[in-house]
């Protein structure tokens, strides 16, 4: 089972530039709403995507998807584990954790 990060880890490490962030539920969710600097990736493209997205295989990565109850964060998460990404975790209470406690998003 992948790491997880609490939300005051991320907001740190987003604040610090120290940690790519995916936003694993992609499209017109991905449009609306995501955490600050996230990229898009869902995981039907993680083979194909992940490794130009994310060329340092050894790199902080962070899976959040809508809310705890949403599996696409672990399935992503549990994809790029299985193509040798060593440094991934999951944020499991997901946007809505985020916004209910005012931190900011983009669009």
């Amino acid at each position: 089972m992948t790491a997880l990060i609490t939300r005051e880890e991320l907001l740190k490490e987003i604040e610090a530039g120290t940690v790519t962030v995916l936003d694993t539920l992609g499209g017109a969710y991905y449009a609306k709403a995501h955490l600050p600097g996230a990229l898009a990736l869902v995981g039907a493209d993680v083979e194909t995507r992940a490794p130009q997205l994310l060329p340092d295989r050894d790199a902080a990565i962070v899976t959040y998807c809508s809310n705890a109850a949403c599996s696409n964060s672990q399935h992503v998460a549990t994809e790029l584990e299985r193509l040798g990404y060593t440094n991934v975790r999951k944020y499991r209470d997901g946007i809505q954790d985020w916004t209910e406690a005012g931190l900011p998003i983009e669009s």
